[in-house]
């Protein structure tokens, strides 16, 4: 659903020494947060070309692709999600034609590489992000940019599955509760009757434990960390704690310089 953009996960590995080969990967995922990305693009594929087995390079660079459209289009702005009723009212948009093929391009060899490596080995933490990752992003296109909220959240669950997978092999892959801890946040703020419905339907309805989640990958986390920080600053705002909100949105600002997002927000929370 909403906001699912980059679901799901790492290995704690990861997170543990950015000077591993992951850390050549992580360098692009700060690139691509400070809406750097062609810069962005230039690492993951450096990072495909020495890996080219790995699923996470081009689930990577999708996210890249992706990420850069919704900059684009103008849909990150934290009104569009603390105003449900503009949200309701959204339209849908026009994608950039290049950008979509090259997303769907980078989608389908990721899927590829990670259904190959989970034949192999179906606890490799690798395919299971990108699995995850790669279902959150066509969450993120179906809703955010086309407007199609039920193939929307079957996306999620499929992407959730995937995050349950890697979580259950290894309780400290922080990353991965993100995926969950927006799920459960986001539809949490749904009218009592469609939580029903969701709860039956197979999906994640809990307000408290979702906002827990964000704030274990807020903390601990390592590709997902920036971002858990933006969707909890977002929760700060629904739930008028502007003080939170602007702590977490100033260090992001801090951080990445080249996002006006931060900035915006910012001189909007000061302006009211």
């Amino acid at each position: 659903m909403r906001f699912a953009v980059l679901l799901a996960l790492c290995s704690s590995s990861f997170a543990a020494d950015v000077t591993s080969p992951s850390g050549a990967l992580y360098r692009g995922w700060l690139k691509m947060y400070d809406l750097r990305f062609d810069e962005a693009h230039q690492v993951f594929n450096q990072w495909k070309q020495s890996h080219s087995a790995d699923s996470l390079g081009p689930a990577s660079d999708a996210a890249a692709y992706l990420f850069s459209e919704l900059a684009r289009l103008g849909v990150l702005e934290s009104e569009l999600f603390t105003d449900d009723s503009r949200f309701e009212n959204r339209t849908k948009l026009r994608p950039d034609a290049r950008m979509k093929t090259l997303f769907d391009k980078e989608i389908a060899q990721a899927d590829q590489l990670a259904d190959s490596a989970l034949q192999v080995n179906s606890a490799d933490v690798n395919a299971l992000f990108a699995k995850s990752l790669s279902f959150g992003l066509r969450a993120d296109s179906a809703s955010l940019i086309e407007k199609r909220d039920f193939a929307a959240l079957k996306f999620t669950k499929e992407g959730r599955a995937y995050g349950e997978r890697l979580m259950a092999i290894d309780p400290k892959a922080y990353d991965a509760y993100l995926g969950a801890g927006v799920e459960n946040y986001l539809l949490s703020l749904k009218p009592a009757p469609l939580r029903v419905m969701l709860r039956l339907t197979g999906s994640s309805v809990d307000r408290e434990k979702g906002v827990e989640q964000l704030r274990l990958t807020a903390q601990f986390g390592h590709y997902l960390e920036p971002f858990a920080k933006l969707l909890l600053a977002v929760a700060a705002l629904r739930d008028d704690n502007r003080p939170r909100a602007r702590e977490l949105l100033s260090e992001l600002s801090h951080r990445f310089p080249n996002n006006q997002l931060y900035v915006q927000e910012l001189n909007r929370l000061t302006s009211k």
